[in-house]
């Protein structure tokens, strides 16, 4: 059994879902099982057809109500909450080698997951699972619990040239 690390994948730029579902593809590749839980998320993007045809290594699931918060209400929290819940299952399950909790930076910048809950769960995790946390306003103390992080720095993006997100592409 390999020893299994946190890796975060944050910072404003594209590429941090994208950056884990190509560990997710490679770790399948490699016959390693795969569990994706996206927090805030509630819309079928490409990724998560695709994904459904590898559904023998890799299980999705997503835990929000549509693709960005404005305003954080009850429902957001019950969802983003029942996923973390999920999750702490899933972990500890020992039916997965890699575990993917996308969006969870910003699921704790939303208070839709506690900060101290996704640290217990870094302590907690099993040594055999490797966890990969994505998005924006990652944590200082996740950050700092983190063995790999990744910031993800936008340098030019088209879309404040008024290109809308592509299928295949951005979504």
């Amino acid at each position: 059994m390999l020893k299994g690390y946190v890796q975060v994948y944050t910072g404003n730029g594209k590429g941090k879902t994208t950056a884990a579902l190509g560990l997710a593809l490679r770790a399948a590749g490699a016959g390693l099982r795969v569990y994706i839980a996206q927090f805030v998320k509630n819309m079928k993007y490409s990724e998560f057809e695709s994904l459904t045809t590898l559904s023998d290594l890799i299980v999705i699931k997503q835990y929000g109500r549509g693709c960005y918060i404005h305003k954080v209400d009850d429902e957001d929290i019950r969802c983003a909450r029942q996923g973390f819940e999920d999750v702490k299952q899933v972990i500890h399950s020992g039916n997965y080698d890699l575990v993917i909790l996308d969006e969870a930076n910003i699921a704790t910048h939303l208070n839709l997951i506690l900060v101290d809950d996704l640290l217990d769960l870094i302590r907690e995790k099993p040594e055999g699972v490797e966890l990969v946390i994505t998005g924006r306003y990652a944590d200082p103390l996740v950050l700092e619990a983190a063995d790999l992080v990744t910031e993800m720095k936008e340098i030019k993006h088209y879309y404040h040239e008024g290109i809308a997100a592509r299928d295949g592409i951005e979504r």
